[in-house]
């Protein structure tokens, strides 16, 4: 009897243990999940926070003060066709023509003298484009908006001297003055004036510096890390490789620079600051990466892949690259993609290298003086003008959807050799 009244009275203290227990695993499970969920609201948060800065900032510096000037042609004397208006020596035709006095004249017919003072002395070269992209211009009268002065641009934003911010306010009032999106931004090259900057110079100097990079760093790379991986025999030399390696992607960018500097810029002194030498510093601190995340791609490929591949006779380099290689593509691919991310943001193994160099036309080739995005975004942040900041924020713009293009095209090629077993 005392048996039984034991037991009935060890078994809820049994079972309210147990729910005890379960209630506590189930609260540590809901801080975790709530604490995951934090952590992910907080970096949307930043995420969001960085974009609107950025777009906030950067929608002033894709526009630029411009007044309205009406020309007319045919009272000018400016005459011209398409044949006499092609090729290189259209705009010295112009020029010869008194084109740059015609603007002027007309600028203080439709500005007056006081306010054709605040247009830019180069603003008869966007009047040539114009008319060089379509000489059926020179048959009529036209109005353009024509680039203002840096210090009338600062007087429309609320600087300056009084008497420029009185004109701006002015112009404005009348309509002859405004901020107007400025295509040329992605057309031009550097300048040292904020209203005829452009960040296609920079852009270009990207692009051919990325295409050197990914030249010289998947293949090799890939290569590298196939060798290791697949060939290379497993003893203290391939040990001693593989910790270099490692170490190789965690040395500072700096390093990479010096690198380049000692040795590319001593066997091609002649290519100073060319996409060609910064793509070669670049694709040296890109290659560790692709190399690490390739030999993990590698190690991921199923043994029954290579075993079933040399049941039926594949010779052992048929493995590797019709079978293994293609199954670790998209592996090696997410790599590249690290590595490239990081090689596109770089400055100063560029700056090592002189890629800071003023370069006022985009680079023709390779072997051109040329300058990248994140260095000439540098070189603007240190100018004290507003207006360079401005197209500072439009800049990291650009940068940041450079990068989502080639993120989204590599994600793309990516899904595309993805291969499930």
């Amino acid at each position: 009897m005392s048996d039984a009244v034991t037991s009935t009275h060890i078994a809820p203290t049994r079972t309210e243990a147990f729910r005890k227990r379960l209630a506590k695993r189930y609260a540590a499970e809901r801080r975790f999940k709530l604490a995951g969920l934090s952590a992910v609201l907080v970096s949307v948060a930043v995420l969001i926070f960085l974009l609107g800065n950025m777009t906030f900032n950067g929608v002033a510096g894709f526009q630029r003060a411009e007044l309205d000037v009406a020309i007319d042609f045919p009272a000018s004397g400016i005459s011209g066709d398409a044949n006499s208006l092609s090729g290189p020596g259209a705009l010295q035709t112009l020029q010869i023509q008194g084109l740059p006095d015609v603007v002027a004249f007309y600028a203080e017919q439709s500005l007056g003298s006081e306010a054709a003072a605040g247009m830019s002395t180069e603003a008869w070269r966007d009047v040539a484009a114009a008319v060089i992209k379509d000489p059926s211009l020179l048959q009529g009268s036209h109005q353009f908006s024509l680039p203002a002065t840096d210090n009338l641009a600062a007087a429309l934003k609320g600087e300056g001297t009084p008497e420029d911010r009185a004109l701006a306010e002015r112009l404005e009032a009348e309509g002859k003055l405004s901020n107007n999106f400025d295509p040329g931004f992605l057309s031009r090259a550097d300048a040292t004036s904020p209203q005829k900057v452009g960040i296609w110079g920079a852009l270009k100097g990207s692009i051919l510096t990325m295409i050197v990079t990914l030249l010289l760093a998947f293949p090799i790379g890939v290569l590298a890390a196939l060798y290791l991986e697949e060939y290379a025999p497993k003893n203290r030399w391939t040990d001693v490789i593989e910790v270099s390696i490692n170490n190789l992607a965690a040395v500072p960018s700096i390093i990479f620079g010096l690198l380049g500097l000692a040795v590319f810029l001593w066997i091609f002194p002649n290519f100073r600051s060319a996409p060609l030498i910064g793509g070669m510093t670049l694709a040296l601190m890109t290659m560790p990466v692709i190399v690490i995340s390739g030999r993990n791609a590698i190690k991921a490929v199923p043994p029954s892949i290579r075993d079933g591949a040399l049941a039926i006779g594949a010779s052992p380099v048929q493995v590797v690259f019709h079978h293994v290689l293609p199954l670790a593509l998209p592996g090696i691919l997410t790599g590249t993609i690290i590595g490239m991310a990081r090689a596109l943001g770089e400055t100063a193994p560029l700056l090592m290298i002189g890629m800071r160099a003023f370069v006022a036309t985009p680079p023709d080739g390779f072997t051109s003086p040329a300058t990248v995005l994140p260095v000439q975004i540098f070189l603007w942040s240190d100018e004290i003008d507003r207006g360079f900041v401005e197209r500072t924020s439009a800049a990291i713009i650009i940068l940041l959807l450079f990068l989502l293009v080639m993120n989204g095209l590599a994600i793309y090629l990516r899904n595309k050799f993805e291969k499930k077993w």
